[in-house]
């Protein structure tokens, strides 16, 4: 009698990894079904006012999602908006399928013209590739903490501690307070802050996270569990292996000790503009530095893939809110940030 082998937990089924294929360098190959996806947007369908050269091409695509578009065909569409949408989707597609995989597709986009691609398109491929990347993962705290390089998060403080939830959910729940507003002014009132109704993972309530994956509804406990920044530094290992094929340790820490620091990346915008005033020894603000909610240590397992002016020493990568509590992970930052030496490099 064998042993029945154990199924991997799903998640994020809304990332349609279920439409793609595996290459065999392990990477996610693009499919048809993945490109009727997009079709099937609201932004592509045609509306009953859309014009016959609209209607004739979504029905050409919907045929044969890979068939060549030109430019003529794309400008006979009349509506201004319509044929915008028609050219950042034509655009995005081609780039997919001129590679061999979309890691590889992702890599060429932020290496080249990442500002002509829409940042929705961006983070939905940061999805699919992570949760490929990610598959057989059985860390709830990794994989909430790997929602923060596709979903942008809105920072609260809660007992002093800095809470992450998602900023679109948020936003959801703001609006239907402001509803609520109207009709119990003080029922709104007590309720708190609109993220104080979403559940904070903990070690007793991580399990949940399975049930709701998709719906990005846990919020992180940043300033209080060490499991969220040690889970923020597994992602982005992971991502580093999957992306460039390089092993990196990476640990939280609270403070650059390092009078000689030799290189930083900023994970998101705020960050590099924090750490380019500290770079050129510039004063900063106390009220920017409050916002760094995120300091690490990168080491390379092979010295060899670095650039030699590093000189050995470790790479520290900082993230941080912006006036808003808000945090915008780019997780292209990673990837193009990097003191990486020779072929890497390039």
């Amino acid at each position: 009698m064998t042993d029945t082998p154990r199924l991997a937990k799903e998640f994020w089924v809304s990332s349609g990894h279920h439409m793609t294929t595996k290459t065999a360098g392990g990477g996610l190959a693009v499919s048809d079904e993945m490109i009727l996806a997009y079709l099937a947007r609201p932004e592509l369908i045609p509306p009953e006012e859309a014009c016959d050269a609209e209607r004739e091409l979504h029905a050409l695509l919907m045929a044969e999602p890979r068939r060549p578009v030109t430019a003529a065909m794309i400008g006979a569409i009349q509506d201004e908006d319509a044929r915008e949408n028609w050219g950042f989707m034509i655009g995005f597609r081609d780039r997919l399928m001129a590679h061999p995989s979309l890691e590889a597709a992702y890599l060429a986009i932020v290496r080249n013209h990442a500002g002509s691609v829409p940042p929705l398109f961006l983070n939905q491929l940061v999805h699919l590739i992570l949760r490929n990347a990610l598959d057989g993962c059985e860390d709830p705290f990794v994989l909430r903490a790997a929602e923060c390089f596709f979903r942008t998060q809105k920072g609260s403080l809660r007992d002093d501690t800095l809470l992450l939830a998602d900023a679109e959910l948020v936003e959801g729940l703001e609006a239907d307070r402001k509803a609520l507003m109207h009709s119990s002014p003080l029922t709104a009132m007590l309720g708190g802050d609109a993220a104080s109704e979403l559940e904070v993972m903990t070690d007793e309530t991580a399990d949940t996270y399975w049930s709701c994956s998709d719906a990005f509804s846990m919020v992180m406990n940043l300033g209080g569990n060490p499991r969220v920044r040690d889970a923020l530094a597994r992602v982005i290992e992971t991502w580093l292996a999957h992306m460039l094929g390089v092993e990196t340790e990476v640990k939280p820490i609270e403070r650059i000790e390092d009078a000689d620091w030799r290189w930083f990346v900023g994970l998101d915008a705020e960050a590099t503009a924090i750490g380019n005033r500290l770079w050129r020894g510039e004063p900063v603000d106390p009220v920017d530095q409050s916002r760094v909610c995120g300091l690490f240590s990168l080491t390379f397992a092979d010295p060899r893939q670095v650039d030699a002016k590093v000189g050995g020493k470790p790479v520290y990568l900082i993230m941080a809110l912006d006036n808003d509590m808000i945090l915008r992970i780019k997780p292209q930052n990673l990837l193009l940030g990097l003191p990486l030496a020779g072929r890497l490099a390039a």
